[in-house]
């Protein structure tokens, strides 16, 4: 969970507990309708170290209510089962030893059948302690709560999608499934944007991440950028005119990564009997040109950009613009390192464990996904991944 943010600061305190309750059940059953098309031996496959098995995802967002609400605030309440904080603790240094991330699919057991007994001995721990009236301390980390999951069902779109896109038959997820009808296909113009001072960061009530904090002001020369997003047909006369075979349009390290990698287009990408197709959670398909390009990495974004002779917009660009853009079909990579805005403060606790110690190595995306999470998009949302990253829906917008 390193590279999808964590929530650390949140307001929203207006829920009754009958909206607690309703928006607990919820949230968890989306978790489990995500996985529903799922055989039991889909739970337990991790083909790479970025893709937890879903199983564990089911057993990570159980083990975080368990973990910091049930057992700080019902008395007597008693574990599951005592080794599952080994288990589905993900990066809390501070709540005890874990299981390291790329041994998570190792975990044949607890079993997928143990884990959803889990599930649902927290979910009545936790339906019980929402009948009663909760602090305004208990309702913000419940919120917390249901955003984390929110977080991991997009994980758990991405990594099913990985874990079946690797399976040597590629065999469909469902029928309908997250982008099956893409956004609407426009035409691209380059929108201008005159120069100066311009205020970045989040402001207002409602949630947000703490890395969005600290709205300050940016100046920005005039710019240009694209209304929608790259498609693959626009992709695919980069691959034509052989731009995975020429260094010039690379960074070194992604150079490196093209060779290393033997990396010829987009991931999930087939030549097959002479034409492209690509994986989808609905199986192989023809490619559909007018499509935003996706599962591209920072590399792969950059050096695209580079062959039409433009560039990546910066995140500041990005987000003064995105209210005339088309967006929430892919992330998008931006031409900005995930730095600290001024003021940034780690929150104390384990719950302000991730953003700050991941501001390092990482480029920052803006946007959502056809899997994003509803209410999880909003033109301040700083995403953040490292370059080579392709697994997430992420796609390319050019500026000049």
């Amino acid at each position: 969970m390193s590279y999808i943010l964590e929530p650390s600061l949140i307001l929203e305190n207006t829920s009754t507990g009958n909206e607690l309750l309703d928006r607990y059940i919820t949230v968890r059953n989306r978790s489990k309708q995500i996985c529903a098309p799922l055989q039991t031996e889909d739970y337990v496959v991790q083909p790479v170290a970025d893709v937890s098995p879903p199983k564990w995802h089911l057993g990570h967002t159980t083990w975080f209510f368990e973990t910091f609400i049930l057992k700080p605030n019902v008395i007597g309440y008693q574990d599951f089962n005592a080794e599952y904080n080994y288990v589905f603790n993900s990066y809390y240094e501070s709540v005890g030893v874990r299981v390291i991330r790329t041994n998570r699919g190792n975990l044949s057991r607890p079993t997928v059948q143990d884990i959803y007994a889990y599930r649902d001995y927290v979910d009545a721990a936790m339906e019980n302690l929402l009948r009663c009236e909760v602090s305004a301390e208990l309702h913000e980390l419940l919120v917390l709560g249901f955003y984390h999951e929110e977080q991991h069902q997009e994980l758990l779109w991405t990594d099913i999608k990985y874990i079946l896109g690797h399976n040597p038959l590629l065999p469909a997820y469902a029928e309908n499934y997250p982008g099956k009808n893409s956004m609407p296909k426009n035409d691209a113009v380059f929108i201008p944007i005159k120069s100066g001072l311009y205020e970045i960061g989040h402001q207002g009530e409602g949630f947000y991440f703490d890395n969005e904090l600290g709205r300050h002001a940016v100046y920005l020369p005039d710019f240009e950028i694209s209304s929608e997003p790259v498609t693959n047909q626009e992709y695919l006369e980069f691959i034509q005119d052989g731009g995975y075979q020429n260094f010039r349009f690379w960074h070194a390290e992604g150079w490196d990564w093209v060779k290393n990698n033997e990396i010829k287009a987009p991931l999930y990408w087939h030549f097959i009997d002479g034409e492209w197709c690509n994986y989808t959670l609905g199986g192989i398909k023809k490619i559909d040109l007018q499509e935003p390009v996706c599962h591209v990495s920072y590399y792969e974004a950059s050096a695209y950009a580079s062959w039409k002779g433009l560039r990546l917009p910066t995140e500041f660009e990005w987000e003064v613009a995105s209210e005339k853009l088309n967006w929430g079909s892919v992330w998008e990579w931006t031409n900005s390192a995930y730095l600290p805005y001024p003021g940034f403060v780690t929150a104390p606790g384990a719950i302000g464990e991730y953003n700050g110690k991941f501001m390092v190595n990482q480029m920052v995306l803006r946007g959502a996904s056809v899997v994003t999470s509803p209410n999880h998009s909003r033109k301040t949302y700083r995403n953040f991944f490292q370059t080579s990253a392709r697994w997430q829906y992420i796609g390319i917008r050019l500026a000049k």
